[in-house]
């Protein structure tokens, strides 16, 4: 492992709820388990806005580190994101459980936990191993069956830790899936993107399987189709290959409420011949699926009767709800959005350095500077300079020098939102010297923003340092050797931790415009789809030339809607989500369990390709922060 990396005490859970009695029983575990404490847990409460208190009592361990913190009832991924923005930076890594899991007490998760987060930097995420206990003497129902995929999914959230500058590269959750379903999905492959590893861990967690909501949780469930339309959306029609994910039965969903519209029809014109035939073949498929989900379960009169009428019901709901994705995320951007607010180092990223510069006649814009700061105002999107400008303290400059020279800025740029100077050297241990958060997290303030929606672009580690330190994004914009070439700091970050970089400042506001702000993304490469055109022409083989006629299927059923602007059908068959915690478990009622993937299978996970360019250290560009 790694000796350099941040302590394994550094950690905070976050554990969303629609308020469970499970809640309680999951704090507790965490409490009890030995091993280092976590610095805080968050309980982010999902519930609407005015709800009654949540049923939970601080264990005595954390009676000072528990925080709660209301999301309003936007979705698990919102809830999330609104946990992990409340923690410190001090805590490296963030550990996100679900609301009715468990954590082992023996052998203790948290002692496990330190284990599994003392990684290479180059890791941006942990996995624990989840169990599904499942009844004995009997076969598992088909609810059970759905939970106990959990057991072989993949970068799920149940028990997952990020590395903190992994979320803050990629912009945390996608909040616009706003169920349990393909959210931890999604956010592992876009931190892959970036650059960053996933690995599995050591520690184990108990997720039991809640009571039965009923007969028709199964239909319910397959809203989780119009996700799964959101990722082809977002990640090309390969995502679920990348991702691991199995394959499931949407398309015979497809062609079994194909053939009942056109039985239906049929009679209705009076063909009674082709509405029989039709007919015969949407029972037949009907009768395939009941049958397939009867076989498995344990033979009880009420699961029989409701495998039966769940199995006319789903089919025509998958691809719905389906269609319905389609429509509405045909023009999804990647996540996350657009920022609001871009903050400039000045020297060497704006304007050519001149050390400790003293005369307004000396600002130089670099090239392409002043149009690429005039794009991003065109753009709506606000902008900032936030600079050390130490030769104050040094008795360098005076204020009024730094003051004429921050005006001819402006004179060749336009006005700023905002300015954040630091007149300070090492020695006075301010909070707002770069590589410290301070200067971002005023800059933040002054323009009415989270720091999270916040990009520094920069030319030297100073500038990364601080844009991490504060949970803000960054672009790195190398200083510029005597020969001309890009060179990279040599203490940018640790080795092996993905940077955003570009070769210029327009470039940084293009994939700043692009929404392109991670260490994989390249200028020219559609920011949706780079990724799953790099790396999925490697999962494919048989299972990928299935999954090709089964788009290509996909599209013919959602033509009518692509013709609209819609993006076409989606890869992956849906499954039932779980609650607010329960993510992804799938349901055989869609057909196969909607995992997000099995373990040892599709993507491996690593990620590691295309992280932290340009190649070489280059330390030849290496500068100390004013």
């Amino acid at each position: 492992m790694n000796g350099g990396n941040a302590s394994a005490a550094d950690y905070a859970v976050v554990v969303p709820t629609v308020g469970r009695t499970s809640l309680q029983r999951c704090v507790d575990a965490v409490a009890s388990a030995a091993g280092p404490p976590p610095r805080m847990v968050v309980i982010a409460d999902d519930r609407p806005p005015g709800a009654d208190p949540l049923p939970l009592t601080a264990p005595a361990l954390l009676a000072d580190r528990l925080h709660v913190v209301s999301s309003g009832g936007r979705g698990p991924a919102a809830a999330r994101n609104a946990g992990w923005r409340l923690t410190p930076p001090e805590c490296a890594w963030i550990v996100f459980l679900d609301d009715d899991v468990e954590v082992a007490r023996n052998p203790p998760w948290r002692r496990r936990l330190a284990h599994d987060l003392d990684q290479d930097p180059s890791v941006g995420g942990v996995q624990g191993l989840v169990d599904v206990p499942l009844p004995e003497r009997r076969s598992p129902t088909d609810w059970e069956r759905n939970t106990a995929a959990l057991a072989d999914a993949r970068w799920i959230t149940a028990d997952m830790a990020y590395r903190r500058a992994a979320l803050v590269d990629v912009g945390g959750f996608d909040e616009r899936f706003r169920h349990a379903y393909r959210e931890d999905t999604d956010l592992a492959l876009r931190v892959q993107e970036a650059g960053w590893r996933l690995e599995y861990g050591t520690r184990r967690t108990s997720h039991p399987v809640r009571p039965n909501p009923g007969w028709w949780a199964s239909v319910r469930a397959q809203r989780g189709n119009a996700d799964d339309a959101l990722m082809r959306r977002l990640h090309s029609a390969d995502w679920h290959l990348i991702a691991g994910v199995p394959i499931g039965r949407r398309p015979v969903h497809a062609l079994v409420t194909a053939t009942g519209l056109a039985a239906a029809g049929a009679f209705s014109r009076g063909r009674r011949a082709a509405g029989a035939a039709a007919a015969v073949l949407w029972a037949a498929g009907t009768a395939e699926f009941a049958m397939t989900r009867i076989r498995r379960g344990p033979h009880a009169p009420a699961e029989i009767a409701a495998m039966v009428a769940t199995s006319v019901l789903i089919p025509p709901a998958a691809v719905s709800w389906y269609l319905a994705g389609v429509w509405r995320y045909r023009t999804a951007a990647p996540w996350p959005r657009r920022p609001a607010a871009v903050l400039f180092d000045r020297d060497g990223t704006l304007v050519r350095d001149v050390p400790f510069n003293t005369d307004p006649a000396l600002v130089e814009p670099m090239p392409g500077a002043v149009e690429a700061v005039r794009r991003l105002r065109g753009a709506g999107i606000r902008v900032g300079v936030v600079t050390n400008q130490s030769g104050i303290a040094r008795g360098l400059i005076s204020p009024a020098q730094l003051e004429q020279v921050n005006e001819r800025v402006e004179e060749l740029f336009g006005p700023f939102d905002a300015w954040a100077v630091c007149p300070h050297v090492d020695a006075d241990r301010c909070d707002c010297r770069k590589p410290a958060p301070g200067l971002v997290t005023r800059a933040a303030e002054r323009l009415g923003v989270e720091t999270a929606d916040c990009v520094v672009v920069g030319d030297i580690e100073a500038d990364i340092g601080a844009a991490r330190a504060a949970g803000a994004r960054a672009i790195l914009v190398p200083v510029a050797t005597a020969s001309g070439e890009a060179g990279v700091p040599e203490m940018l970050a640790p080795p092996g931790v993905p940077v955003a970089v570009a070769r210029d400042l327009p470039e940084a506001v293009d994939r700043i415009l692009a929404g392109a702000v991670s260490a994989a993304d390249e200028s020219d490469d559609d920011a949706a789809g780079g990724f799953a055109r790099k790396f999925g022409a490697r999962r494919r083989g048989d299972l990928g030339r299935l999954s090709e006629a089964i788009g290509t299927f996909e599209d013919v059923i959602s033509s009518g809607y692509r013709a609209a602007g819609g993006s076409g059908a989606g890869g992956s068959g849906a499954g039932e989500p779980g609650g607010s915690g329960a993510r992804g478990s799938g349901s055989s009622d869609a057909g196969k369990p909607g995992t997000n993937g099995s373990r040892g299978s599709g993507a491996s996970g690593s990620g590691g390709s295309g992280a932290s360019r340009p190649g070489g250290s280059g330390g030849s560009g290496t500068r100390r922060a004013r």
